[in-house]
């Protein structure tokens, strides 16, 4: 795949395109670099009445310094506040107005600013966005009102036993770096970051070569580009930019091991249990969706199984890995009474030994790459999904493969390839954080 720092601005070219069994199109990805280096990338998607769009700007909180913990999260929140064209009571209505859903959200590496509407409201919500990424106020009072609802977001997560253990696990983990860091920020980095900070970030990181405009639906190419081109017009000064190339790892940062306690008058306590895994572009991510399957991710996997359904000893066992550009993490996560801690994690670490001594079994590796790829299709059904797929795509991977080339990826792991994976994930030195009453 041609990627959108190479493609000159102004062009267009088709990415993929996918047929059905009688050959006839179901779907078509484009994409124009505009002026700026701002990409429109869309998915026309045949049968649907909906168009999804996100602007994905490529800045997460990894990207703030220690005095800037929680910018990129809190401008988030301030884009929304109005803009010389519309009040934030005026953002917020005319959506509302059409049935549309309209939110945003703030990742380690990215943000994205996102709307669903009917095929005919798409102009509204591109015109909308366009101007609120471009053409914020980010006025002093809107910045004092914001920074109170951030610090009650901030302690509604620190009343939640998983948001704790999570972000207890990433400054563990990763004690040094922007990665250990919890999107939000503090309270106290949020008390102290003034409007000028903020401001700043906006102007240094919202610039078109940072974002990528993704739409999915019900929807023609040219005339997205079009409303875009009007919607982003304040963005659009350079006409020899090019898009910014996706993130690069230097090297892979490992975390750290170690273990940490905090204490919260939960009634039960909270685990995460941890090892290194991939970064995000590893070819062995298919191995690791299948690993994890089996593992700790469904009702039918080993822990669940083993922890829950037979020995009664937690409601809640699971596994999920995490994926970065330069990191990974794969974790074990468990809610039990204090008093049944200990027996659950020799069991957890009984069973991930199991799995790196002796591998999955056939059935397992079958059920892992069924789960996969049930999970692919079902969720790629509906606009919102494929506008995000597509958006990664550009922003993050270099790569847009087919349905099928990624159904042909999961098929084409074999059980050497997970017990591969196995041994050398967890044979290493682990991350433990416990949140929960204090231990007597």
């Amino acid at each position: 795949m041609l990627t959108a720092d190479q493609q000159k601005p102004g062009t267009t070219r088709t990415l993929l395109t996918e047929k059905d069994a009688g050959g006839s199109v179901v779907s078509t990805v484009r994409r124009t670099v505009l002026p700026g280096g701002l990409r429109v990338v869309t998915e026309a998607m045949a049968g649907v009445r909906s168009a999804s769009i996100g602007v994905w700007i490529g800045v997460g909180s990894r990207d703030e310094t220690p005095t800037l913990s929680g910018a990129c999260h809190f401008l988030e929140h301030l884009l929304f506040k109005g803009t010389p064209q519309r009040s934030a009571l005026e953002i917020s209505a005319s959506l509302d107005a059409v049935g549309g859903e309209f939110n945003a959200f703030t990742a380690k590496e990215y943000t994205c600013f996102h709307a669903r509407v009917l095929d005919v409201d798409l102009p509204l919500a591109v015109d909308v966005l366009g101007d609120m990424l471009s053409s914020s106020t980010i006025h002093p009072d809107d910045v004092e009102a914001e920074r109170e609802v951030i610090l009650d977001e901030i302690a509604m997560h620190d009343d939640d036993p998983e948001d704790v253990a999570t972000n207890l696990f990433a400054e563990t983990a990763w004690p040094s770096s922007p990665l250990g860091r919890p999107i939000a920020g503090t309270a106290a980095s949020i008390s102290r970051l003034t409007r000028a900070q903020v401001h700043r970030f906006y102007r240094q990181w919202y610039r078109p070569e940072q974002m990528v405009v993704a739409v999915a639906g019900n929807v023609d190419h040219t005339t997205v580009v079009r409303q875009v081109r009007k919607a982003f017009a304040p963005l659009l000064t350079d006409r020899h930019a090019r898009p910014a190339p996706p993130r690069r790892a230097a090297r892979f940062k490992r975390g750290a091991a170690g273990s940490a306690h905090t204490t919260r008058p939960f009634e039960q306590v909270n685990v995460l249990l941890g090892v290194n895994a991939i970064n995000r572009t590893d070819e062995r991510r298919y191995a690791l969706g299948i690993l994890n399957a089996a593992v700790g991710g469904g009702p039918s996997s080993r822990l669940f199984q083993e922890v829950r359904e037979k020995r009664g000893l937690a409601y809640s066992i699971y596994s999920y890995a995490n994926h970065y550009t330069d990191a990974g993490s794969f974790c074990v996560g468990a809610g039990c009474l204090p008093g049944k801690l200990d027996d659950v994690l020799s069991v957890v670490r009984e069973e991930l030994r199991a799995v790196a001594d002796e591998g999955l079994t056939e059935e397992e590796l079958v059920r892992g790459q069924g789960q996969l790829r049930g999970g692919l299709v079902l969720g790629l059904e509906d606009s919102a999904s494929r506008m995000s797929r597509i958006a990664k795509a550009e922003l993050l991977y270099d790569d847009l493969p087919s349905i099928d080339e990624v159904i042909g990826r999961i098929d084409a792991v074999t059980l050497d390839d997970v017990h591969a994976l196995a041994r050398s994930l967890f044979r290493q030195p682990e991350t433990l954080v416990v949140v929960g009453p204090e231990q007597p």
